[in-house]
């Protein structure tokens, strides 16, 4: 019992040390356009998993996604996920003055 404590102690202390809350952002903070590099990590590693195992196939797949069709489809996703994130954000500032005014009278 004793034991347990003492490591749930540790743990707790090891987690707040690693991630102070200073660091730590709340949703409404966060920019949203951080999310428009989750499916380039996804693709790198995918194509480094790959690269490690198949070479030949990792140069097809390099040479498909540098295609013109490829890159012209990548920057309309982009340029449409950037309107969608801007519209989130004026969304959520939205919110928060409904909030502030309606909720909690200030």
């Amino acid at each position: 019992m004793l034991q347990s404590r003492a490591l749930v102690i540790a743990l707790i202390l090891l987690l707040s040390t690693t991630l102070p809350e200073v660091q730590s952002k709340s949703v409404f903070e966060k920019d949203r356009r951080d999310l428009l590099a989750i499916p380039e990590a996804i693709a790198s590693y995918f194509y480094e998993a790959v690269n490690k195992v198949y070479p030949k196939v990792s140069q097809f797949l390099l040479d498909t996604v540098q295609s013109p069709t490829v890159v012209a489809a990548r920057q309309r996703v982009a340029k449409e996920a950037a309107k969608v994130s801007i519209m989130f954000e004026q969304l959520i500032e939205k919110i928060k003055n409904l909030w502030y005014t309606r909720v909690l009278g200030y």
